[in-house]
């Protein structure tokens, strides 16, 4: 492996930091005896630049490079965003309305079946293969109860978690 570049981050398919190397997990170092890094880093991830200074925290996170794009937003080196899991809002969701196909026909069955609809209701049949008369209706909203519980779900892509290590020792890059 040749020589990396200070504040280089690679991903590792073993368990642990190598000689040289951080786990990009947030942790706060000390200024003395990392200023070298500490000026490529600064406090864009955390510390107080006084004493000490934070490493990047990738646990939990897709990296996404600094900058402008066509058609996209604004990103700053250091910026956080995103979240594992959201619960959407009414307000989020589509207008979208519940059809039903329904008769005047006398209804035949209690059971429903392919191409039957609800027809008039006698005793405990609900439902009529004769279409005749058939309307589409739109359920008032009383009709339908809420359903959900406002319960969020992931919001993640398919994932293979790695080790992200940040060097802590190489060669201080030059700007180019």
């Amino acid at each position: 492996m040749t020589t990396p570049y200070l504040g280089e981050i690679r991903l590792l398919p073993f368990n642990f930091a190598p000689q040289g190397w951080a786990d990009c997990d947030g942790s706060l170092l000390g200024i003395a005896g990392n200023e070298a890094l500490y000026a490529l880093l600064g406090t864009t991830y955390g510390g107080n630049g006084t004493t000490n200074f934070g490493l990047p925290d990738l646990r939990g996170r897709v990296p996404l490079h600094q900058g402008t794009g066509n058609g996209l937003s604004t990103r700053v080196m250091g910026q956080l965003g995103g979240s594992e899991s959201v619960t959407l809002t009414a307000a989020q969701m589509p207008a979208h309305s519940h059809g039903f196909n329904a008769t005047s026909t006398d209804a035949t069955a209690n059971t429903p079946a392919a191409n039957n609809q609800l027809g008039v209701i006698d005793g405990d049949t609900l439902y009529t293969s004769d279409i005749t008369g058939a309307q589409s209706f739109t359920t008032a909203p009383s009709m339908l109860a809420p359903a959900g519980a406002s319960m969020p779900h992931d919001n993640l892509m398919p994932t293979l978690t790695v080790r992200f290590c940040i060097a802590t020792l190489g060669i201080f890059p030059s700007q180019g």
